[in-house]
């Protein structure tokens, strides 16, 4: 796509600090280093978020996560990882090329917020088996 961020990285028109590259993906680091070692991994193909992808792709890109994940933690010791991928603005997602976040954690207040709201009173086991049913009616 010729005004995506990501794809100009991909094609060399921009400059990053490549992790790994062939010919499916690109693994760099994130320019803001949210904590140090945050890393994306991307697709070469332009797809805008996960709705897009094909099957093949997602495995190209998953493939290639687990390892890329223990070398960060390895070589800067880190304490856990978060692995974020956000689809559709009211997701968060400001870059709109399919990407993956690997944050290594280094503690608590290294950077980087993440929180869960339990709403778990707010739902009965029939509201439960309603959410399944519509979710699965739709698979």
């Amino acid at each position: 796509m010729k005004n995506c961020l990501f794809c100009k990285i991909s094609n060399g028109d921009i400059p990053c600090v490549k992790l790994y590259e062939d010919d499916d993906i690109l693994v760099f680091l994130d320019i803001s280093q949210t904590t140090k070692g945050h890393t994306l991994v991307i697709p070469k193909e332009h797809f805008e978020n996960i709705f897009d992808l094909t099957p093949e792709t997602i495995t190209n890109i998953y493939k290639h996560i687990p390892k890329v994940a223990r070398a960060i933690m390895k070589a800067f010791n880190a304490k856990g990882m978060n692995i974020i991928n956000n689809n559709g603005e009211t997701a968060g997602q400001t870059v709109f090329h399919y990407h993956v976040h690997l944050i290594p954690r280094y503690n608590e207040d290294d950077g980087l917020r993440v929180i869960y709201t339990n709403h778990m009173d707010k739902y009965s086991k029939e509201d439960l088996e309603f959410i399944a049913n519509e979710i699965k009616n739709n698979i």
